[in-house]
């Protein structure tokens, strides 16, 4: 057999309990013939010591940090849990080295906090493997070709594992996680949710960009360029969990599987704005969209017609937006607590009557629905967050996902 990575989440590493069973599936893996490469995320989450927002905590001074001095802080909680589970692994009989994202060969642009991967050299990896050790890698993390620390954006873990599974030819990138693979929606909110056995890059890289916690959307895009397979698995089961992979004769979009899944986003916030005059001679459209930019202000369901603009944006940026927004002649409209709610599956290209089904849905739980939007693998509402529970429900019963 091959090279198998995988990678483990702050959750899967946040005890000694389960970083024992991290143990047992590198170890079950080894056992079966892999050369396992690891990759792990910091331990636990805020409260716990080595969580990456309990190291944040210990320089919120209100004063403004160097973004490069952030990016040595939140390093280290990844290398801490390098290092632990090395010492986990050794401790149980076998070789293991620790290895830092960029000494395991990552490299990276120069954007502090949110880098992205522009080449992976696993050489070190590979000489370990070579050598009968496990390397285990600190995910979320590269350097510079100048030899500084970055790190890559939260929950790029996911990245870093994909990442080093395609420069290494891998077999197979597994995700540890906290839930049993892909779901039909959030067990949370549907308590008729299902796992998925199988789905195409194309979904779950919708499902991730439009809310789907399960894995980072860089990283399925990085899997579906490298045409390596995913699996997505609870730590401490013996689940198969979700295989994310190109579509083939195992995954097979059938028409009956119109839709796979719904996800949404909540904390959102519509902003409408009319004028009599027409947006696109005035250039005021124009003008608005360069305003927000240069804020940094991101802008989702974007609308525009002559007399009308609609888009979305994350609740903590509306007071921001108004002020900016105020300096147009507009009438600006904000409303806060909306949520995105969508219905995802790459079988409706060219499917009449999925909106249909979408609005009838939607009705029929008493869900109003202010604004939509829609591609080929998805159809987005925007709606009340307050009725994002009943708008779930009503999708995932319309298209029958608990069966």
């Amino acid at each position: 057999m091959g090279i198998l990575v995988q990678k483990f989440g702050g959750s899967s590493m946040g005890t000694a309990a389960r970083r024992e069973q991290v143990r047992g599936h590198i170890l079950e893996a080894k056992a079966a013939g892999y050369q396992c490469v690891v990759v792990v995320s910091a331990m636990g989450r805020l409260g716990e010591p080595y969580a990456t927002d309990t190291l944040l905590q210990l320089v919120n001074s209100g004063r403004q940090m160097p973004l490069r001095d952030l990016d040595l802080l939140m390093s280290c909680g990844e290398i801490i849990s390098a290092v632990v589970l090395v010492q986990e692994l050794v401790k149980a009989g076998h070789k293991a080295t620790a290895l830092a994202g960029g000494q395991a060969g990552i490299t990276t642009d120069n954007v502090h906090g949110n880098a992205r991967i522009v080449e992976v050299k696993p050489k070190r990896v590979l000489a370990a493997l070579q050598a009968g050790v496990i390397p285990v890698v600190a995910g979320f993390q590269g350097f510079t070709p100048e030899g500084e620390i970055t790190t890559l954006g939260r929950g790029s873990g996911d990245t870093s594992a994909v990442a080093l599974g395609v420069a290494l030819g891998a077999e197979m990138v597994e995700i540890y996680t906290d839930v049993d693979g892909v779901m039909t929606a959030d067990p949370r909110v549907e308590p008729n949710a299902r796992r998925l056995d199988v789905v195409t890059y194309r979904e779950i890289a919708e499902m991730a960009h439009l809310g789907a916690k399960v894995i980072h959307p860089r990283a399925v895009e990085i899997a579906m360029e490298g045409h390596i397979p995913l699996r997505i698995r609870a730590t401490g089961s013996h689940s198969p969990g979700t295989i994310v992979q190109g579509v083939g004769p195992e995954v097979e979009i059938r028409g009956d599987r119109v839709v796979t899944g719904i996800a949404h986003i909540g904390g959102m916030a519509q902003v409408q704005l009319e004028t009599t005059a027409d947006f696109n001679q005035a250039e005021l459209g124009l003008a608005i969209f360069q305003g927000l930019a240069k804020a940094g202000i991101s802008l989702d369901m974007i609308y525009v017609s002559l007399h009308r603009i609609s888009f979305i944006l994350e609740e903590r940026w509306a007071l921001e937006a108004q002020a900016l927004l105020s300096d147009f002649p507009v009438e600006v409209h904000i409303e806060s607590g909306m949520a995105k709610v969508s219905t995802v599956g790459a079988g409706m290209r060219g499917v009449p009557g999925v909106m249909a089904r979408v609005v009838a849905a939607l009705q029929g739980a008493g869900v109003t629905i202010f604004q939509t939007t829609d591609s080929h693998a998805n159809i987005s509402c925007l709606v009340r967050e307050a009725e994002v529970e009943a708008a779930v429900q009503a999708l995932h019963g319309q298209f029958e996902l608990g069966r």
